[in-house]
């Protein structure tokens, strides 16, 4: 094969845009975040006392929407462009 085994594999781990993957996944993480808190709060102004479940699910969107929103700039922005 002229230009090597991986010439296509490369080509499209170069074509990613790490700035548009770094600000979409932070802003995935801050909607998942939002959702979380705003649920939880309207959930118990509403609705009362929930079910365990429902608490975990929500506590578990923030959680999940912090660390999205911290280590998708972290990882597309920073170490993927220096590791190419």
């Amino acid at each position: 094969m002229p230009g090597g085994g991986n010439s296509g594999h490369m080509a499209q781990y170069r074509s990613m845009d790490h700035a548009t993957l770094a600000k979409r996944g932070f802003l995935l993480g801050v909607a998942l975040f939002a959702l979380g808190a705003l649920g939880e709060i309207t959930v118990h102004a509403f609705l009362g006392p929930v079910p365990g479940w429902t608490n975990m699910l929500l506590t578990d969107m923030e959680a999940v929407g912090i660390l999205l929103g911290l280590f998708s700039p972290l990882v597309f922005g920073i170490v993927l462009p220096l590791v190419e």
